[in-house]
């Protein structure tokens, strides 16, 4: 297979991008490049075709396969009469989404839930810890309901999330008419008074 310098600029302005965002997303920029490539190929690739085509080490291919399937973003592929593994992305997007969600989910934010739990249930000894509880308390509470509305959105066909993504402003009017019809608005403001 050709080098790098061998791929469509497009392939290429692709991979160099992800490599970038590979650090600001909590990867390295291997990694990130890596997962560029398999998710563009036609085909499932094997660790020599991506070290060849990236230009990088075998060792730095095997490593960054390694974490890609730790995170589900890879598919391990056997060819027939071939002894190497073929690596490939799901073809689905939203499958991709939600396996990414599902793992940053449970690797970040059930680890902070638990934390956010356990110093709920401790008992304050000043006020500052009774002031430092109740913000908790807020996070803990709007994480949670968070995770309880990406349940239901996770749960829904890739059509339906589609078109629910699609009507942002429009439930946000339909919210704000019936804050103004059933008066929402006003008694939130009084109970936070």
């Amino acid at each position: 297979m050709p080098p790098t310098s061998d791929l469509p600029p497009l392939n290429r302005q692709f991979v160099a991008h992800f490599g970038e965002m590979g650090s600001k997303w909590g990867i390295n920029r291997t990694v990130g490049q890596i997962y560029a490539l398999i998710f563009l190929s036609e085909r499932p690739l094997n660790a020599d075709e991506i070290a060849e085509l990236l230009e990088f080490s075998r060792s730095n291919v095997s490593m960054g396969l390694k974490e890609l399937q730790a995170w589900r973003l890879v598919r391990l592929r056997h060819q027939p009469g071939d002894r190497r593994e073929y690596f490939e992305a799901p073809s689905d997007v939203w499958e991709i989404f939600r396996v990414l969600a599902e793992e940053r989910r449970r690797r970040e934010i059930e680890p902070t839930l638990s934390m956010l739990r356990n110093a709920l249930l401790e008992s304050p000894h000043s006020e500052a810890e009774r002031h430092a509880q109740e913000r908790m308390r807020e996070m803990h509470d709007l994480i949670d309901r968070l995770m309880k509305w990406f349940d239901d959105v996770q749960r829904l066909s890739p059509e339906t999330a589609m078109q629910l993504m699609g009507m942002g402003a429009t439930v946000t009017r339909v919210l704000t008419l019936k804050d103004r019809i059933t008066g929402g608005r006003a008694a939130k403001k009084k109970t936070a008074e």
